[in-house]
């Protein structure tokens, strides 16, 4: 009797890559892909993909989960919640956040996340750090040795009180990363027109939800954009501007791309899907949809598709903060319909990222194939450090896989998601497919109907040093080295 070559094998797949698309068999074992080709010998067990697209597993390089914040707020999503929503979205490994309290150490930071993650992730993680005390100890010890710890990525704000830096504070990280090889994101907005904006609009009696998007227009996103681009440029060292929101920070992004600038963007569903209109939903409504930056109008949701589709980013993350919105440690915080300064900021969309982009974007003719794969999984895996061990369908890659539904229609409702929030901002939208398997590191953890495999399984992964963070040599910094 034959024995089996494989521990699984996927036949009759039509396989995309950020490269290519082919159709083949994929042979699987040890969790790893093992081989690509027409008929392979047999497998412990099989799975039938009968024509439909097979595409490596979602990479969510941007999502919070049970992050620290100051009381009363909390996150709805822990590391069990949280990847088991992603894992039904089509999402296998995810890159939340470690974030030093201002004041305290950052490894101390890194040392609690990892408390709050052990045994409890579904598929495999690793850790962004949040950067917003850059004491002496943190620039020359604690930050550098991290990254040579396989942390090779850390984000900075440039808004929100007990989180921004200045731009002092901002060239002084920024050449840590220079010298240790490490990828920066910024978060791009202005925080001192922002809180002019808002005590104008809060002297007018204008606290309701819809004039979060007011306090926060485009331009305050542009000139902080700008303003990251230039810092980055005097460094030279490459940054990525995270959840851009509209025209006038691509069109910043654009002009660095034109002068040779090794600048990275990443946008979210919530600027393809949602506007400002959404703010103004009845009553407190409005609430369920505040972020920020916050979502624009139906013209800019173009320029967003537009600029996927012709590689101004190179990301599509969810983003994903979860609230609940009705929880005094939520949307309505301490129990009340609180004025818009004080609406946590955030929106839940772990498990509705892939299939979003997916159907409307792959399914609805705005994107290709292997740009969706490229959006989701392979350039995450690149800009962090985890390629190709993720983000692409190869021999010797971890067998993380998404197997699609083909003419499938669903209506996303919060009843059928598996995050811990109470609402979907995309609630009522009609897709056209869904995951329909997926799989991490060769095992089933979402059947279509409900999710598999045991919370813990999930491994912690350390990241390399990302080609994509190496300097350019512009002749601005050359003084420096």
């Amino acid at each position: 009797m034959t024995m089996a070559q494989y521990d699984l094998v996927i036949r009759n797949a039509r396989v995309a890559t950020a490269a290519d698309t082919m159709n083949c068999d994929i042979g699987i074992s040890a969790g790893r892909i093992m081989a690509l080709a027409q008929s392979l010998a047999q497998g412990k067990s099989e799975i039938d993909a009968a024509g439909k697209w097979v595409t490596p597993g979602g990479v969510d390089a941007h999502c919070h989960l049970d992050q620290p914040l100051p009381a009363p707020m909390q996150m709805a999503d822990d590391f069990a919640s949280g990847t088991v929503a992603a894992a039904c979205g089509g999402t296998t490994t995810v890159i939340p956040f470690a974030a030093q309290v201002k004041g305290g150490s950052l490894r101390a930071a890194v040392e609690d996340y990892h408390l709050r993650a052990d045994g409890k992730a579904l598929i495999d993680y690793a850790f962004h750090l949040i950067v917003t005390d850059p004491s002496e100890t943190v620039l020359r010890e604690e930050l550098p040795s991290l990254i040579r710890e396989g942390y090779t990525s850390f984000k900075i704000y440039m808004t929100y009180d007990d989180l921004k830096l200045n731009d002092r504070e901002i060239l002084d990280v920024l050449a840590v990363a220079r010298v240790e090889g490490a990828m920066v994101m910024v978060h791009a907005e202005n925080a001192d027109c922002i809180e002019w904006l808002t005590r104008k609009l809060e002297a007018a009696g204008r606290t309701a939800p819809r004039y979060h998007a007011e306090a926060r227009p485009m331009l305050v996103e542009r000139e902080a954009t700008q303003r990251a681009i230039a810092l980055s440029e005097l460094v030279d060292v490459p940054i990525l501007i995270v959840h851009v929101s509209g025209r006038e920070a691509v069109e910043q992004i654009r002009w660095a791309h034109a002068h040779g600038l090794r600048i990275y963007a990443e946008t979210c569903p919530q600027y393809l899907f949602l506007t400002a209109e959404h703010l103004h939903a009845p009553g407190f409504e409005g609430a369920k949809c505040v972020c920020s930056p916050p979502p624009r109008d139906h013209a800019n949701q173009q320029v967003i598709w537009d600029a996927l589709a012709c590689g101004v980013f190179q990301v599509f993350s969810s983003d994903h903060a979860p609230f609940r919105y009705d929880d005094a440690r939520g949307k309505k915080l301490g129990g009340k319909e609180v004025p818009f300064r004080y609406i946590p900021n955030g929106i839940p969309g772990i498990e509705t990222r892939l299939p979003l982009l997916y159907s409307a974007g792959v399914l609805g003719g705005r994107i290709d194939i292997t740009t969706f794969v490229a959006l989701t999984s392979t350039n995450p895996a690149k800009l962090y450090g985890l390629y190709p061990r993720k983000g692409t369908i190869a021999v010797g890659s971890d067998a993380d896989l998404v197997i699609w539904f083909q003419g499938r229609e669903i209506t996303i409702s919060n009843s059928m998601l598996h995050h811990h929030v109470d609402y979907t901002p995309y609630e009522g939208i009609k897709l056209a497919s869904w995951p329909q398997i997926t799989l991490s590191r060769g095992e089933v953890v979402w059947d279509g109907s409900r999710p598999q495999g045991r919370t813990g399984r999930g491994q912690f992964l350390k990241c390399a040093l990302p080609d994509a963070a190496r300097p350019v040599m512009h002749s601005a910094s050359r003084k420096f080295d």
